[in-house]
């Protein structure tokens, strides 16, 4: 048995001699992740500097884009050292801290959603009502809340594997994963097991089905509405629902991936599909939202002019859609 003393560690087991295609890999993780951090500080300096978007929808945003760099601080620069190491092998406080980063920035990012649907459904469906419930102190507790709420979920979770007793260190991954942990003790699980179901409903299943009860609403007013109304609802639902299938998407398969037996998918592939909903959501966020929302998009239109072609600028500021429902008039 391996007890979890100071000099514990993982080994993670899904990486494989890349020879010097490695440096090509390392230069492409560091790319991305530069662009996630200039997109994201972008749009959050946007938002708060111009008084114009100190509306609730945005402040959410906001929120939004400080956990795509929370969650990316979390997975890029280990991958970036792992990908350079001969030895891939990390530490086990190290490693759980990795796991309460990288599990709260997918709690956060749910629960943000649900958040920026209720949003939604307050300005289309109870316009009149808007500004009375959704204040800046409503909007204040909401983004608290979904912080400490999923933070505290996390930290029991590690709390519960930690003191596990393993059989083995190796982890089939390439960043420490909570469940991989698990499978390794010797000792009973039943505890980390019912209380994985709950937190995963708590933090997964209950937002979602939050979101799509909102949005069958949003749906309903919309079709017995004017056309101008669809296409309001339209232009500021679609960004959301993007994001909101993008992840929930690549986080089914990379749930699917860990609790079946994948070996008889090539390793790359199988590699790929565990960092997807990780490594893209971070720049799908701001890219998508950015572009989509018109006011974001004016204010960083100028902004991009000197480092950006003039042709790709042109096309930003053409491809308009109409003004999203940030508040009602």
């Amino acid at each position: 048995m391996i007890n979890f003393t100071e000099g514990s560690y993982f080994i993670l087991g899904a990486y494989f001699d890349a020879g010097p295609t490695k440096y090509l890999f390392f230069l492409l993780l560091l790319s991305l992740y530069s662009l996630i951090i200039c997109a994201n500080l972008l749009l959050i300096v946007v938002i708060c500097v111009n008084r114009s978007l100190h509306e609730p929808m945005y402040m959410f945003l906001c929120s939004l884009f400080v956990n795509e760099l929370y969650g990316s601080t979390g997975l890029f620069p280990f991958l970036l050292l792992q990908i350079l190491s001969d030895v891939h092998t990390v530490s086990a406080p190290l490693c759980f801290l990795q796991i309460f980063s990288l599990y709260s920035y997918v709690g956060v990012e749910f629960l943000t959603l649900a958040v920026m649907s209720y949003d939604r459904y307050l300005a289309i469906c109870c316009p009149l009502q808007y500004n009375t419930r959704m204040t800046s102190s409503t909007v204040s507790v909401l983004i608290a809340v979904s912080w400490i709420y999923a933070l505290l979920l996390v930290a029991v979770t590690v709390s519960l594997s930690s003191p596990l007793q393993l059989c083995g260190n190796i982890i089939n991954k390439v960043y420490c994963d909570n469940y991989a942990i698990v499978k390794l003790a010797c000792s009973d699980t039943t505890l980390n097991n019912i209380y994985g179901l709950i937190s995963t409903a708590f933090t997964v299943f209950v937002p979602v089905t939050l979101i799509f009860f909102t949005y069958m609403r949003i749906l309903k007013v919309c079709f017995s509405g004017s056309k101008q109304t669809r296409q309001k609802a339209v232009s500021t639902c679609t960004p959301h629902l993007a994001s909101l299938l993008n992840f929930s998407c690549s986080g089914c398969f990379e749930i699917l991936q860990s609790r079946f037996n994948m070996n008889n998918l090539p390793n790359v592939l199988r590699i790929l599909i565990s960092l997807y909903w990780l490594m893209c959501q971070p720049l799908f966020n701001p890219v998508l939202y950015g572009l989509k929302m018109s006011k974001i998009r004016d204010i960083c239109a100028p902004s991009l002019s000197s480092v950006l072609p003039d042709h790709l600028i042109q096309f930003i500021t053409r491809w308009r859609s109409p003004q999203p429902l940030s508040s009602p008039e």
